[in-house]
């Protein structure tokens, strides 16, 4: 009965995992239009509530998307998914608006094939997001009494179908690979209105379309190795390295009137038919340590590096991308993993500051992101997790005429856990 109950919770995700479509929502952010999106450098629900931590250090209740070699120290097979929600206030020098997003933000299966030694995992994740919505007045050069007024849009984004992989290859060293399908569109509109001071429309409106959808494989490589320092105490190290590079695709493009620029056949034009092509995103570097207290605590640092001077649009735009530097410092803390009639006790509580230097850069002028994160796991049963994890934080500036965001950005998920899958039992 029970290995019944198994293979028809093993279908369901199966399916779960083939048919859901990973809404690339978790960015409402004005700054998804530049690139080629808002890249997600902040791993799961648990990570996120650290900083971002997740290269140095991992838990035998999560899955660890951040640092394959990580997966070894999964113990019990793991299932977990979360929603994402995110709200900015969005403020230049003279209007503020108020914008959200949200959506499925990952599915993650972790599987403790030989517990302690051999580990891995699969699931769906997000590498990139697009959702922004823009309205730009500008008068006409050369036209009296003529305005120009754009409304800009853009959504989608890059997922990944992955499948990781973990092994102790010595003594406290382990390794890891992640191989990962990328597919995913993300499709950019320009709407053009011109308005007279009567506010009566002048001349045809016009539309730009432009839909980038890609599907490659890419891969990240990781490695762990820990320092015992005392009979509870442990020195993580940890480092990964991801490749995406020349992700490719195709890329239709058009010029046409309001309303008929998405049609192929209709008058207008065609800049790109579904052509053929590439885009380059630079390799992503990043190194953490951390100290843990076994069952009690843990305090990590860590930081991720991108060169996006490297980038190279699809269609071949100039984009002022630099350098992204990402800076994380977590705590996690446990008060009594004992305490089986206390659920709070029991509970794990996360805490962290996060710091990016994004590659955007409008104006001579770097976009800097600053955070403040909170979360925790809430044990439901013997074994399964509610997790939750809040970042408050501010995105860019108000100088030099640049768009600052203050945001608050929430995932909510839970964790199903079983520790009897990969063990064997003396009866049946």
């Amino acid at each position: 009965m029970l290995s019944k109950i198994r293979l028809t919770f093993l279908g369901v995700l199966s399916a779960l995992f083939l048919f859901s479509e990973v809404q690339a929502q978790s960015s409402a952010s004005t700054y998804s239009a530049l690139g080629i999106g808002e890249f997600n450098y902040s791993g799961l629900t648990h990570n996120q509530a650290m900083g971002g931590l997740g290269i140095s250090f991992g838990t035998a209740w999560n899955p660890n998307v951040v640092n394959p070699a990580l997966s070894t120290r999964n113990t019990v097979f793991n299932f977990q998914a979360a929603l994402n929600y995110k709200r900015i206030n969005a403020q230049t020098n003279v209007e503020t608006s108020q914008v959200d997003g949200g959506g499925l933000s990952y599915i993650a299966m972790s599987f403790p094939f030989k517990s302690g030694k051999f580990g891995g995992g699969m699931g769906l994740n997000q590498i990139t997001s697009v959702n922004y919505r823009l309205v730009v007045g500008s008068d006409v050069s050369g036209a009296a009494n003529v305005d120009a007024n754009n409304f800009i849009e853009g959504d989608g984004g890059i997922s990944e179908a992955y499948l990781n992989f973990g092994y102790v290859l010595a003594k406290n060293l382990s390794i890891g690979v992640t191989g990962s399908y990328l597919f995913g569109s993300t499709i950019r509109s320009n709407q053009l209105t011109l308005t007279n001071d009567n506010d009566n429309v002048v001349g045809n409106r016009t539309e730009y379309y432009e839909r980038l959808t890609v599907s490659d494989v890419g891969f990240k490589a990781g490695a762990h190795y820990y320092f015992p320092i005392s009979a509870t105490g442990n020195l993580h190290l940890g480092a990964i390295y991801q490749s995406l590079g020349d992700v490719r695709g195709t890329a239709y493009a058009k010029l046409a009137a309001f309303g008929q620029a998405s049609d192929p056949d209709s008058d207008g034009d065609l800049i790109a038919n579904n052509e053929p092509g590439s885009v380059y995103i630079p390799n992503r570097l990043g190194f953490g340590v951390s100290y843990e207290k076994s069952n009690k605590y843990v305090i990590g640092f860590e930081g991720q590096y991108q060169d996006f001077n490297q980038y190279r649009s699809f269609l071949g735009e100039e984009t002022l991308l630099k350098e992204a530097v990402k800076i994380g410092l977590g705590i996690q803390i446990t008060p009594n993993y004992l305490a089986i009639d206390n659920a709070l006790k029991r509970a794990t509580y996360r805490f962290g500051l996060e710091y990016q230097q994004t590659p955007y850069a409008l104006n001579q002028t770097n976009v800097n992101d600053v955070g403040i994160n909170f979360g925790a796991s809430v044990p439901v049963n013997q074994l399964s997790l509610v997790n939750f994890a809040v970042k408050v934080g501010r995105r860019g500036t108000l100088d030099n005429g640049l768009i600052r965001e203050d945001y608050v950005n929430f995932t909510l998920g839970f964790s199903l856990n079983d520790n009897s899958w990969f063990y064997k039992r003396p009866f049946e």
